[in-house]
């Protein structure tokens, strides 16, 4: 893995959470939870602060959602860029975890939205065209 990999999540992940153009912060809070309880033990890799990569999911997510007018198709498009660049990156249980993560995301606030839902369906497609 490496920084860059984790940077594209976040930028995956705050695609899914604002994709209904309302990024909530249950919908964050469910990320941190995530990161913490399955992102983190993935790998050793540390930034240059030594501090666990898996971190820039949250980092970018935040990042994002501090921007004015941010595109999330750009976000999910330049997710799509990295991971057909870096298809060795994307295993099995990569993948998996992509999914749950992006699906307890979409969950968190009040079910899962029709946007949501065909957000997640492009994701499952782009997944499994590795």
């Amino acid at each position: 893995m490496t920084l860059k990999f984790y940077q594209n999540l976040g930028k995956l992940f705050y695609a899914i959470a604002a994709v209904d153009y309302h990024v909530k912060k249950v919908e964050f809070d469910k990320l941190k939870e995530l990161v913490q309880k399955n992102w983190l033990e993935l790998d050793p890799i540390e930034d240059v602060y030594r501090t666990d990569a898996a971190y820039q999911i949250e980092i970018v997510f935040d990042w994002l959602y501090n921007q004015e007018n941010l595109n999330t198709k750009a976000c999910f498009d330049d997710f799509v860029t990295y991971k057909n660049e870096q298809k060795h990156l994307f295993t099995k249980p990569v993948k998996q975890l992509i999914l749950k993560t992006a699906g307890a995301i979409a969950a968190a606030f009040s079910g899962i939205n029709k946007s949501e839902l065909i957000f997640l369906a492009k994701l499952d497609q782009e997944l499994k065209n590795i």
